[in-house]
């Protein structure tokens, strides 16, 4: 099996931070948390940040915004209305139906792009949508922990990342490649 990163990988640019920015339509407070927003991001792309942390953070800042799980899904659907162009169909070739993608984000923004993934293995955050948190934040190790417990010890093959967060898969993968700006090379 293949595994593939979604975030920088398969869709150019970071998917939840462009959600964020994409919100702030509807949601003017959102402004008042973007210095945050930001520092988070740019620690989690700097492989700086505690996951707990994070995923502590990233829930507060949601129950803040969020109304309920019916805006939610309305907004996930009008966002891919609009940035679906930044999918990379050259990485969406290389997934095929038993392959996997697995990543931070949150299940509800890939749920609704599913169809146009090439697979339906897909790992990612667990939000709980009535209660606006996040039950399983799927972030560095918690991705091989997750993946074991749904694939036991089922191999990967091939796993295509744009980040050394992911060193934890790229331990139990065979080849690794990284992926830059839709630029494929293989690091191991």
């Amino acid at each position: 099996m293949k595994a593939f990163d979604f975030d920088n990988t398969l869709y150019r640019g970071e998917s939840s931070l462009d959600f964020s920015l994409y919100m702030i339509r509807t949601h003017k407070k959102i402004l008042l948390y973007l210095p945050v927003i930001m520092a988070n991001a740019i620690s989690y792309k700097l492989c700086l940040v505690d996951k707990d942390k994070l995923g502590a953070e990233i829930s507060k800042y949601m129950k803040l915004i969020i109304r309920d799980k019916h805006e939610i899904r309305h907004l996930v659907k009008t966002f891919w209305q609009t940035h679906a162009g930044r999918l990379d169909a050259n990485m969406l070739r290389r997934v095929g139906p038993n392959d996997l993608i697995i990543t931070a984000g949150p299940d509800f923004l890939l749920d609704g792009i599913r169809d146009r993934l090439g697979t339906q293995n897909i790992i990612s955050s667990e939000v709980d949508l009535d209660r606006i948190e996040i039950l399983h934040f799927n972030f560095k190790d918690n991705k091989v922990t997750r993946f074991r417990e749904l694939y036991g010890d089922a191999k990967i093959d091939a796993f295509y990342t744009d980040s050394y967060n992911d060193r934890a898969l790229m331990e139990i993968s065979d080849k690794v490649f990284l992926v830059k700006k839709g630029k494929i090379k293989r690091i191991q």
